[in-house]
Formats: structure tokens, sequence, C-alpha cells
């Protein structure tokens, strides 16, 4: 058994890479749906019935604890799945609350009331799934309150970024800036909500400007994960052996994560 991480497409691996980096002895299985991705231009019930679909694949590989390192599956999927779907003895972790609870200066699994925090104007860069389902709105008002949040949906990065055309990709997260600044022409702090955008952080901060303070997920994802395996070692399991798996083609997948994360990456078909 091992922990699994889940991910529409590529951009999980910006959060495997975290994990691995923050927990080298545990072992990871990655599942990349690429033949369906991107997710952000789903439904919310579609979204639903391919996540649950990934997560049980990775249950066949022994990961009774699976992380979505996708924000579309977790804003549209992760609550329902919780609720409704989840058997006895499995845990599925999303990646928006680490996120929200270092930006409200909270500890790791603090759910006392909300209160007031520093930051007041926050800026969302999301995909049109994550935006729709107003889930980081829902998340952040659990933990503060008095916090203005303008969300941008960023059609187009995502497809781009599969395909490796980094030009498109840096126009098209010019254009969503500034369009965001059009109603927020002053955010204190900026969210980067898809596994996808980290790729594209640079260039965020650069049109955003110095002044704002840009939060990616990866690292913190990978924190608040080795925080949650000190307190249920059980789930960790005795895996040893990582694994990537992908509905897509092997070959091209290997490729682009190959790139992506600057060493060699082969997967096999899920």
């Amino acid at each position: 058994m091992a922990v699994g991480v889940f991910d529409s497409g590529l951009g999980g691996l910006t959060v495997y890479d975290a994990l691995t980096k923050r927990l080298p002895d545990v072992p990871f299985v990655y599942f990349g749906d690429n033949a369906h991705a991107p997710y952000g231009v789903r439904d919310a019930d579609d979204i639903f019935k391919l996540t649950t679909a990934a997560v049980e694949r990775l249950w066949d590989e022994g990961c009774d604890l699976v992380i979505l390192a996708c924000n579309t599956a977790s804003a549209a999927a992760l609550r329902r799945m919780q609720e409704s779907w989840l058997p006895p003895g499995k845990r599925v972790l999303g990646v928006f609350v680490p996120l929200i609870e270092a930006m409200t200066e909270r500890d790791w699994g603090d759910n006392s009331p909300p209160r007031e925090v520093a930051v007041k104007h926050v800026a969302l860069f999301a995909t049109p799934a994550t935006v729709a389902s107003r889930a980081f709105q829902r998340e952040l008002a659990f933990r503060a309150i008095g916090v203005d949040v303008e969300a941008q949906a960023c059609g187009g990065v995502v497809d781009a970024i599969e395909e490796g055309d980094m030009i498109l990709a840096e126009a098209l997260v010019r254009s969503h800036v500034d369009a965001l600044k059009r109603k927020m022409p002053t955010p204190e702090a900026a969210v980067l909500g898809c596994t996808h955008y980290p790729l594209m952080e640079d260039v965020f901060q650069d049109a955003l400007g110095p002044e704002v303070n840009v939060y990616s997920q990866a690292s913190l994802v990978a924190d608040s994960l080795a925080d949650y395996l000190g307190r249920h070692p059980q789930m960790r399991g005795p895996g040893e052996e990582a694994k990537f798996l992908t509905t897509g083609d092997p070959r091209r997948v290997s490729d682009r994560a190959t790139q992506f994360l600057r060493r060699k990456i082969t997967f096999e078909a899920a």
C-alpha cells in the first residue's frame, strides 16, 4: 500500500514533486486521467464520475489514502465523495484546505470559528469549473471573515500547458491577470487555484507585481500531508515502489512529464 496522487492531467506532478521531496520515504502512486483532461470545462456530475473512477483505480493499487492533486476535482467532487461515497477505512484529501489554512495563518486542522485575518483582498485564478463551484469561497468562509475574493476563470491555460505551448500559456496568463485587475485593481494576495499554474508562477507574479503575495499549493499540501501522516501513520502502509499511471498515451505522457519535472518519468497504461 502506498499513497495515491490523482490529477486530471500533468499539473498534479507539481504536487507529486513537492510530496516526494518532503516525504522521501513514502511511496506514491500517481494517476493522471490524461484521456479526459482538462476537467475544468466539465460539469460537476461528470467530474464526480471521472474522479471516483480514478480513486477506485488507486485503491486497486493499495492506496487507501488518496490526494486529489486537482483543484477542479477538489472543488467539484470532494465534498460529495466525503459525505456520501467513501467507504470505511478510505480517505480522500483535497488541496484547497492546506492553502487556505496557510493564508489565514492557522495550524493544520484548526477548526476553530472564523476570525478576522490580515489579508482582505484575494485574487483567485482557477479553472472555470472551480470558479463556478465557489468551493474556495466556502472553505475560506469556514475560517475567515471580512475577506473579499475576486475569482478569474482562466480558460485555455491548462490546455496550453498540457500541449507544451508555454508561449500561449504565458499570453493567456497575462490576459487573465489583466482581466482580474480590472475587477480588483490592488489584490493583496493571489491564489493559484490549479495545480498546473505553479509552472507559470513566475509569469503570474510578474503580471501581478512584487507587492502581491502569490500562494502556490504544492509545498503547502506536502507539509499538510506530513502532518496528517504523523497523526495517522496507519494510512501510509508498507508499500515501497512509486508508480505512474495514465489513461492517455503512456509514451506521450511520459515525455511531457519528463519535461515538466526535468527527470525521467515513465508512465504505464492505467
